[in-house]
């Protein structure tokens, strides 16, 4: 069931009509089921994937509370993490395993059976595998109570607005609001409205669009040129960015009108002046998951300067692994932790050599913010291509001297409509930035009947321009 199709609409109208229907007691019931059914729509068999992981934690997190030795608490949080890491090894990363050694055996000589394990990867495994780790650690860590309620943690884990891709919620945030009453409020649905509009706009307007100049150049990359190469490449960084922004803007709303508060999972990521800054703006929920429970606990910046080095690289290796059973997804990894070191270190140089500290003007901000965005979208290329070598093709003839014409795309209209649309969304977002309008494009200072005629707009786009046949690309991760 897609976010962006009549089936979801119809779904959340039920539910969040059924669910302010019922008694108090029986909402967050009706709310599991509904969870279960949304999951089970794609993979129904998988659901005894995520039924086994929520018990082991659940069980896990109990023992974790009540136990009154050390090593017994460390012994159960070591089961739970492995049940959880396990499923997701078997399920996401055996067969990337199994080819990495054969590729290895092979190079070196050696002989070597190959085989895969037939399973199809569950969707949003990695996003529910976190949530349920995330319970684990922190019961360890007492930083979050037990929870007593069985059906209440299932709920945690399956919530649907954010269960196929997040964001990875905290049990620290969402058990907690489980646990208070709910009321229908047309303050929260006013405000999520537009955020839902706003989403489907990105998802199935933009996005979807890009997609199309995207996949063709970037299913054969050997037949383009360097312009053609980096003008898809450029639409891919906006093409994942309205993917995966406009899923979590829908799930937040979603949430909203059924009175719940999801985590912020994007702020303007491609305004960001440094690589440290892009981090805490894209997906803000992963990139806070693995500073609490990978970085921090290696000793975080706490340590020498050789192991701060190895704590940044193991946080970028293990960000990119987590994305994609891969190489591509390792390389882009190592590229974002070289980023960061070369801006760190690089920074230090900087201003030991200039006899000033550079100036803070907006021309200034602005031009960091265009280098940062140009070092994206080339880590980009290893996110999108289809291996290391196709990679390695298309950064050598974007940065060889150019030659032929630019593809336009089977549709000439499309390609300078895909432009257009991408000039619009950065538009909206210096709007944003400048707190014109709200990042989540609720009241601030636009007039109402201006917001209105803008809501409208987007309908009227998404009804006429929209393109719905297409999966959320994060749902593979």
């Amino acid at each position: 069931m897609l976010f962006n199709s009549f089936e979801y609409i119809f779904f959340l109208l039920l539910v969040v009509f059924v669910h302010f229907s019922l008694p108090q007691r029986w909402r967050l019931w009706f709310l599991l089921a509904a969870s279960c059914y949304f999951y089970m729509s794609w993979q129904w068999q998988y659901i005894f994937l995520i039924a086994g992981q929520t018990a082991v934690n659940f069980f896990a997190g109990r023992q974790i509370s009540r136990s009154t030795s050390e090593l017994s608490r460390r012994f159960w949080l070591v089961g739970g993490l492995s049940v959880s890491l396990g499923c997701l090894f078997i399920f996401k990363y055996a067969n990337f395993a199994i080819d990495s050694a054969a590729a290895l055996l092979q190079a070196l000589g050696l002989p070597y059976l190959q085989t895969h394990l037939r399973v199809i990867l569950p969707v949003g495994i990695s996003f529910f595998t976190f949530q349920t780790l995330s319970y684990t650690i922190d019961v360890y860590r007492k930083s979050c109570p037990e929870e007593r309620s069985f059906h209440r943690f299932a709920l945690y884990v399956t919530f649907f607005p954010q269960l196929v891709a997040g964001p990875i919620e905290r049990a620290t945030n969402l058990l907690q609001q489980f646990g208070r009453a709910t009321h229908f409020d047309f303050k929260r649905l006013s405000d999520a409205l537009p955020l839902i509009i706003w989403g489907l706009f990105k998802k199935v307007v933009i996005a979807d669009r890009l997609a199309i100049y995207v996949n063709r150049v970037y299913q054969n990359p050997d037949l383009y040129n360097g312009p053609t190469l980096l003008l898809a490449t450029v639409f891919f960084a906006f093409q994942i960015y309205c993917d995966f922004s406009a899923y979590s803007d829908i799930a937040i709303g979603s949430a909203r009108i059924l009175g719940y508060d999801l985590m912020q999972n994007f702020r303007l990521p491609y305004l960001a002046s440094s690589i440290s800054d892009f981090w805490k703006r894209w997906h803000i929920s992963l990139s806070s998951w693995f500073a609490d429970y990978v970085y921090i606990p290696l000793g975080g910046n706490r340590v020498s300067s050789d192991k701060w080095v190895r704590n940044i690289f193991v946080v970028f290796l293990l960000s990119g692994l987590w994305h994609g059973a891969n190489w591509t997804f390792v390389a882009w990894g190592a590229l974002h932790g070289c980023y960061y070191l070369i801006e760190r270190f690089g920074g230090k140089l900087l201003k030991g050599l200039l006899p000033q500290p550079l100036p803070r003007s907006k021309l200034c901000l602005c031009l960091k913010s265009l280098l940062v965005f140009a070092a994206v979208v080339l880590a980009w290329v290893f996110f999108r291509a289809a291996s290391i070598s196709d990679a390695g093709l298309i950064l050598g003839r974007i940065c060889s001297p150019w030659r032929g014409d630019l593809y336009m795309g089977g549709s000439q209209l499309t390609t300078v409509l895909s432009i257009l649309l991408i000039i619009l969304l950065v538009s909206v977002q210096l709007l944003q930035a400048n707190k014109i309008i709200s990042l989540y494009l609720s009241p601030t200072r636009v007039p109402t009947a201006l917001r209105w005629c803008a809501y409208i707009l987007m309908l009227l786009g998404i009804a006429t321009l929209g393109i719905s046949s297409n999966e959320f690309i994060y749902f593979q991760f």
